[in-house]
């Protein structure tokens, strides 16, 4: 079995790879780095938690062990959580190590990251927005970028950060070495590689689009207005270790969270209205188990790196099927399982039948006694009955759904009933 010692990797990286217990690398660890050792411009297909951070972080570690003034290595993240977190990776593979790194990122003064920069950086961490804030003042040099990593980089399109992205790839060195990783790559994703990355090696250790094998994953009909009853039967009859619950709006998670806190859970909200110090506090709070439930939109989707999550429960169904998988990769970490669940009424049938058509599999339907939604369609057909606005359109739409739970879901959905 392939080891950490086989890479050559200097005495100083090695002692602090054994000090985190680090041994055997990850598939897409064993398959990236030495790609990234010779220096070849890498497109890395993988979910979230597989170890991808260390696929890129040890061979730029390896590489620049002498520190300098200007950063020689960029590494470009979506969020905040998550270019911290790759801070605190590099801190921690190079604490025997002189190389310096920093993370720019919103939410925090301009004023101390520039004093930060000032003093030399050899390796940059940095969400696309604030990188622009900091080019556009002149407070970071980045004509010595030597290696650039876009990692993530599905998400970042996602965010809309494109033309960041796009102005930040020409702006750097053409001869550079340049690593792309994401967990799917839809065609956008495409153009980017061929734009900037040249002849490219792939690595890949999941089927683009695939999610983690020991996620179960479930989806639990339910009456819209039944959702947050079914959500705390569920948090009570799981007895979840650490639950992250997503909403598809800020609005929606505070109100979830007064909810969930007046039933006696410990939880808490965070988006993207928060302070990043207080962001950073929730965090920290959820890492640490003080509090066991966070509800979230999807800023948090990407970049929380919690092993102990055991729950992940979409109670907004997410409107693009790639969220889903980025969702859902925040529970089975470092080789854990993980439940993956989402609450799904009526109207969400195409948003479910595009995540299966991504995943490439059937999510397994569940009720639960009380929460029969196949057979409770009074709430479809007295809608259909009363006409409404746009009348005989309304009673086609309403047969149609019908037929659809009854052809898609009820067969599934009785077989997997829970014992009353």
């Amino acid at each position: 079995m392939l080891q950490f010692d086989r890479f050559g990797f200097s005495p100083n990286l090695m002692k602090a790879l054994a000090e985190a217990g680090y041994k055997t690398p990850t598939p897409i660890q064993a398959q990236a780095i030495p790609l990234a050792l010779q220096g070849d411009d890498v497109l890395g297909c993988a979910q979230t938690g597989t170890g991808k951070t260390a696929a890129f972080a040890l061979p730029i570690l390896h590489r620049f062990s002498e520190t300098g003034r200007k950063p020689r290595a960029l590494i470009l993240a979506p969020t905040r959580e998550l270019a911290s977190q790759i801070e605190a990776s590099f801190a921690a593979y190079g604490k025997h190590l002189p190389t310096r790194v920093c993370a720019l990122y919103g939410g925090v003064p301009l004023k101390g990251q520039i004093a930060r920069l000032r003093k030399g950086i050899d390796i940059l961490v940095a969400t696309p927005g604030r990188l622009m804030d900091h080019v556009e003042r002149h407070t970071v040099d980045l004509s010595g970028i030597e290696v650039l990593v876009l990692d993530e980089a599905d998400r970042m399109l996602d965010m809309g950060f494109e033309p960041q992205v796009r102005a930040i790839a020409g702006a750097l060195p053409a001869n550079r070495q340049t690593m792309l990783f994401s967990a799917t790559v839809p065609s956008a994703i495409e153009s980017l590689v061929r734009r900037y990355l040249r002849t490219p090696k792939r690595v890949e250790v999941e089927r683009s689009g695939t999610t983690v094998d020991t996620i179960d994953q479930r989806v639990h009909l339910v009456a819209p207005e039944q959702k947050t009853t079914l959500l705390a039967r569920v948090l009570q009859d799981e007895k979840p270790t650490s639950t992250l619950i997503f909403t598809r709006t800020k609005r929606g998670a505070d109100r979830l969270t007064q909810t969930l806190r007046s039933q006696g859970f410990k939880a808490e909200a965070m988006h993207g209205d928060l302070a990043q110090n207080r962001r950073e506090q929730i965090i920290r709070s959820f890492r640490s188990r003080h509090i066991h439930v966070l509800v979230a939109t999807d800023v948090a989707a990407r970049g929380l790196d919690i092993p102990h999550i055991s729950h992940v429960i979409n109670y907004d169904v997410p409107e693009e099927a790639e969220a889903y998988v980025h969702r859902i990769g925040r529970t089975a970490r470092a080789q854990r399982t993980g439940v993956a669940i989402t609450l799904a009424s009526a109207r969400d049938q195409a948003a479910l039948a595009s995540i299966e058509r991504l995943v490439g599999q059937s999510i397994p339907r569940h009720t639960l006694p009380g929460f029969d939604y196949q057979h409770d369609t009074s709430h479809i057909t007295s809608q259909a009955a009363r006409g409404g606005r746009g009348g005989g359109r309304n009673a086609s739409r309403a047969d149609g759904v019908l037929a659809f739970l009854e052809r898609r879901y009820g067969r599934a959905a009785r077989a997997t009933r829970a014992p009353a």
